[in-house]
């Protein structure tokens, strides 16, 4: 079970904050194509991985990386100062 973490407009689009998901993806990549297979919403929410960016328990992490051991995932876009 992983904890599965949406920030900004991602959690507009799949109106959750967070929930516990059950997968068996081996890697950020393979999780994201199961929840877009969810429902609408998750495939609008997921549907330009270029415009997102991951942390894996807390660390900014690549799309191929290896799900192996980690307990949260975190989607948010990306940050921008000002």
């Amino acid at each position: 079970m992983i904890e599965v973490l949406y920030f900004a407009w991602v959690r507009e689009r799949i109106g959750l904050p967070k929930e516990n998901v059950e997968t068996g993806a081996a890697t950020v990549a393979e999780l994201v194509e199961e929840l877009r297979g969810r429902e609408e919403r998750y495939a609008l929410a997921f549907s330009d991985v270029a415009a997102l960016r991951v942390a894996l328990d807390q660390e900014l992490s690549d799309f191929d990386a290896s799900l192996a051991g980690v307990r949260e995932v975190a989607f948010f876009p990306p940050m921008t100062g000002g």
